[in-house]
Protein backbone atom coordinates (compact mmCIF):
# COMPACT_ATOMS: atom_id res chain seq x y z
CA UNK A 1 0.00 0.00 0.00
CA UNK A 2 1.01 3.65 -0.18
CA UNK A 3 3.83 4.68 2.13
CA UNK A 4 3.69 7.66 4.50
CA UNK A 5 5.77 9.82 2.17
CA UNK A 6 3.24 9.41 -0.62
CA UNK A 7 0.38 10.39 1.68
CA UNK A 8 2.26 13.55 2.63
CA UNK A 9 2.55 14.70 -0.99
CA UNK A 10 0.35 17.59 -2.14
CA UNK A 11 -2.92 16.20 -3.61
CA UNK A 12 -2.12 17.32 -7.19
CA UNK A 13 1.16 15.37 -7.12
CA UNK A 14 -0.56 12.30 -5.69
CA UNK A 15 -3.19 12.52 -8.42
CA UNK A 16 -0.56 12.85 -11.14
CA UNK A 17 1.15 9.63 -9.98
CA UNK A 18 -2.10 7.70 -9.62
CA UNK A 19 -3.39 8.94 -12.98
CA UNK A 20 -0.17 7.85 -14.70
CA UNK A 21 -0.35 4.46 -12.97
CA UNK A 22 -4.01 3.95 -13.88
CA UNK A 23 -3.29 4.68 -17.54
CA UNK A 24 -0.33 2.28 -17.54
CA UNK A 25 -2.10 -0.61 -15.79
CA UNK A 26 -5.25 -0.17 -17.86
CA UNK A 27 -3.29 -0.18 -21.10
CA UNK A 28 -0.79 -2.96 -20.37
CA UNK A 29 -2.12 -5.05 -17.47
CA UNK A 30 -0.26 -5.76 -14.24
CA UNK A 31 2.61 -7.92 -15.51
CA UNK A 32 3.42 -5.89 -18.62
CA UNK A 33 3.01 -2.49 -16.99
CA UNK A 34 6.25 -0.52 -16.66
CA UNK A 35 7.07 1.48 -13.55
CA UNK A 36 9.56 3.41 -15.66
CA UNK A 37 6.75 4.63 -17.90
CA UNK A 38 4.68 5.59 -14.85
CA UNK A 39 7.67 7.49 -13.45
CA UNK A 40 8.25 9.29 -16.75
CA UNK A 41 4.59 10.19 -17.24
CA UNK A 42 4.19 11.40 -13.66
CA UNK A 43 7.39 13.43 -13.87
CA UNK A 44 9.06 12.01 -10.75
CA UNK A 45 12.41 10.36 -10.08
CA UNK A 46 12.84 6.59 -9.93
CA UNK A 47 14.19 6.83 -6.39
CA UNK A 48 11.17 8.73 -5.13
CA UNK A 49 8.76 6.12 -6.50
CA UNK A 50 10.25 3.51 -4.20
CA UNK A 51 9.86 5.87 -1.26
CA UNK A 52 6.15 6.04 -2.07
CA UNK A 53 5.41 2.37 -2.87
CA UNK A 54 7.31 -0.79 -2.01
CA UNK A 55 6.51 -2.54 -5.29
CA UNK A 56 4.45 -2.52 -8.46
CA UNK A 57 1.87 -4.64 -6.63
CA UNK A 58 1.55 -2.00 -3.92
CA UNK A 59 1.01 0.70 -6.53
CA UNK A 60 -1.51 -1.41 -8.41
CA UNK A 61 -3.57 -2.18 -5.31
CA UNK A 62 -3.53 1.44 -4.16
CA UNK A 63 -4.73 2.62 -7.56
CA UNK A 64 -7.47 -0.03 -7.59
CA UNK A 65 -8.68 0.85 -4.09
CA UNK A 66 -8.61 4.57 -4.84
CA UNK A 67 -10.56 4.18 -8.07
CA UNK A 68 -13.07 1.76 -6.52
CA UNK A 69 -13.53 4.14 -3.59
CA UNK A 70 -14.32 6.95 -6.00
CA UNK A 71 -16.80 4.76 -7.86
CA UNK A 72 -18.57 3.79 -4.62
CA UNK A 73 -18.72 7.43 -3.56
CA UNK A 74 -20.42 8.30 -6.85
CA UNK A 75 -22.94 5.50 -6.32
CA UNK A 76 -23.84 6.74 -2.85
CA UNK A 77 -24.73 4.63 0.18
CA UNK A 78 -26.33 1.23 -0.16
CA UNK A 79 -30.06 1.40 0.65
CA UNK A 80 -31.01 -0.27 3.96
CA UNK A 81 -30.86 -4.04 3.68
CA UNK A 82 -32.63 -4.90 6.93
CA UNK A 83 -36.00 -3.38 6.06
CA UNK A 84 -38.69 -5.53 4.50
CA UNK A 85 -38.53 -9.24 3.78
CA UNK A 86 -36.17 -11.62 2.01
CA UNK A 87 -37.44 -10.65 -1.45
CA UNK A 88 -36.83 -6.99 -0.68
CA UNK A 89 -33.31 -7.78 0.52
CA UNK A 90 -32.34 -9.58 -2.68
CA UNK A 91 -34.02 -6.95 -4.83
CA UNK A 92 -31.98 -4.18 -3.17
CA UNK A 93 -28.74 -6.20 -3.53
CA UNK A 94 -29.44 -6.88 -7.20
CA UNK A 95 -30.30 -3.26 -7.95
CA UNK A 96 -27.14 -1.98 -6.25
CA UNK A 97 -24.95 -4.53 -8.05
CA UNK A 98 -26.51 -3.54 -11.36
CA UNK A 99 -25.85 0.16 -10.70
CA UNK A 100 -22.28 -0.62 -9.66
CA UNK A 101 -21.60 -2.63 -12.81
CA UNK A 102 -23.08 0.08 -15.02
CA UNK A 103 -20.86 2.65 -13.32
CA UNK A 104 -17.85 0.37 -13.77
CA UNK A 105 -18.56 -0.15 -17.46
CA UNK A 106 -18.79 3.63 -17.79
CA UNK A 107 -15.25 3.84 -16.34
CA UNK A 108 -13.26 1.96 -19.02
CA UNK A 109 -9.83 2.44 -17.44
CA UNK A 110 -10.99 1.05 -14.10
CA UNK A 111 -12.77 -1.81 -15.87
CA UNK A 112 -9.54 -2.61 -17.74
CA UNK A 113 -7.59 -2.45 -14.48
CA UNK A 114 -9.93 -4.95 -12.84
CA UNK A 115 -9.83 -7.29 -15.84
CA UNK A 116 -6.16 -7.76 -15.04
CA UNK A 117 -6.88 -8.56 -11.40
CA UNK A 118 -6.88 -12.34 -11.84
CA UNK A 119 -3.46 -12.29 -13.46
CA UNK A 120 -2.07 -9.91 -10.85
CA UNK A 121 -3.36 -11.96 -7.94
CA UNK A 122 -1.23 -14.94 -9.04
CA UNK A 123 1.96 -13.02 -8.32
CA UNK A 124 3.45 -13.81 -4.87
CA UNK A 125 4.32 -10.12 -4.54
CA UNK A 126 0.65 -9.28 -4.83
CA UNK A 127 -0.49 -11.35 -1.84
CA UNK A 128 -0.07 -8.60 0.82
CA UNK A 129 -1.98 -6.21 -1.42
CA UNK A 130 -4.69 -8.82 -1.97
CA UNK A 131 -5.04 -9.19 1.78
CA UNK A 132 -5.36 -5.44 2.26
CA UNK A 133 -8.11 -5.23 -0.32
CA UNK A 134 -9.98 -8.11 1.28
CA UNK A 135 -9.81 -6.26 4.60
CA UNK A 136 -11.44 -3.24 2.97
CA UNK A 137 -14.44 -5.20 1.66
CA UNK A 138 -14.96 -7.69 4.49
CA UNK A 139 -16.81 -5.38 6.94
CA UNK A 140 -19.41 -4.44 4.32
CA UNK A 141 -20.08 -8.07 3.40
CA UNK A 142 -20.39 -8.99 7.09
CA UNK A 143 -22.96 -6.23 7.64
CA UNK A 144 -24.91 -7.27 4.54
CA UNK A 145 -25.00 -10.91 5.66
CA UNK A 146 -26.17 -9.90 9.15
CA UNK A 147 -28.93 -7.78 7.61
CA UNK A 148 -29.92 -10.69 5.39
CA UNK A 149 -30.15 -13.00 8.39
CA UNK A 150 -32.33 -10.46 10.19
CA UNK A 151 -34.94 -10.50 7.41
CA UNK A 152 -34.70 -14.23 6.70
CA UNK A 153 -32.81 -13.92 3.42
CA UNK A 154 -29.57 -15.53 4.59
CA UNK A 155 -29.16 -18.79 6.44
CA UNK A 156 -27.96 -18.75 10.04
CA UNK A 157 -27.22 -22.46 10.51
CA UNK A 158 -23.59 -22.27 9.36
CA UNK A 159 -20.62 -20.34 10.82
CA UNK A 160 -20.48 -16.66 9.77
CA UNK A 161 -16.90 -17.14 8.59
CA UNK A 162 -18.04 -19.81 6.14
CA UNK A 163 -20.80 -17.58 4.78
CA UNK A 164 -18.29 -14.77 4.38
CA UNK A 165 -15.83 -17.00 2.51
CA UNK A 166 -18.54 -18.29 0.17
CA UNK A 167 -19.91 -14.86 -0.67
CA UNK A 168 -16.48 -13.26 -1.02
CA UNK A 169 -15.20 -16.04 -3.27
CA UNK A 170 -18.30 -16.13 -5.45
CA UNK A 171 -18.49 -12.35 -5.67
CA UNK A 172 -14.86 -11.98 -6.71
CA UNK A 173 -15.18 -14.72 -9.34
CA UNK A 174 -18.38 -13.19 -10.71
CA UNK A 175 -16.92 -9.68 -10.87
CA UNK A 176 -13.88 -10.90 -12.78
CA UNK A 177 -15.97 -13.02 -15.13
CA UNK A 178 -18.38 -10.18 -15.79
CA UNK A 179 -15.59 -7.75 -16.58
CA UNK A 180 -14.05 -10.26 -19.01
CA UNK A 181 -17.35 -10.47 -20.91
CA UNK A 182 -17.71 -6.71 -21.43
CA UNK A 183 -21.54 -7.00 -21.46
CA UNK A 184 -23.74 -4.42 -23.16
CA UNK A 185 -26.31 -2.46 -21.19
CA UNK A 186 -29.23 -4.35 -22.70
CA UNK A 187 -28.08 -7.77 -21.53
CA UNK A 188 -26.62 -6.62 -18.22
CA UNK A 189 -29.81 -6.75 -16.06
CA UNK A 190 -30.53 -10.38 -16.96
CA UNK A 191 -26.90 -11.34 -16.37
CA UNK A 192 -26.85 -9.62 -12.98
CA UNK A 193 -30.13 -11.31 -12.05
CA UNK A 194 -28.57 -14.71 -12.80
CA UNK A 195 -25.41 -13.96 -10.81
CA UNK A 196 -27.29 -12.73 -7.75
CA UNK A 197 -29.53 -15.79 -8.06
CA UNK A 198 -26.44 -18.00 -7.77
CA UNK A 199 -25.30 -16.26 -4.59
CA UNK A 200 -28.85 -16.42 -3.22
CA UNK A 201 -28.97 -20.14 -3.89
CA UNK A 202 -25.74 -20.61 -1.95
CA UNK A 203 -26.65 -18.64 1.19
CA UNK A 204 -30.47 -18.68 1.43
CA UNK A 205 -32.02 -20.61 4.34
CA UNK A 206 -32.69 -24.26 3.53
CA UNK A 207 -36.28 -25.14 2.77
Amino acid sequence: MAGPRFLKLPPPQQQAILRAALEEFAAHGFHDASLNRVIETAGISKGSMYYYFDSKADLYSHVALTELGGLMARLGPVPPLDEGDAETFWSVVEDFYLRAMRALIASPQLAALLRGWSSASKSPAFQPAQGAIEQESTPWIELALAAGQKVGAVRSDVPPTLLLSVVFGMGEAMDLWLMSQEPDDESLPATIHSLIGMIRGAVAPPN
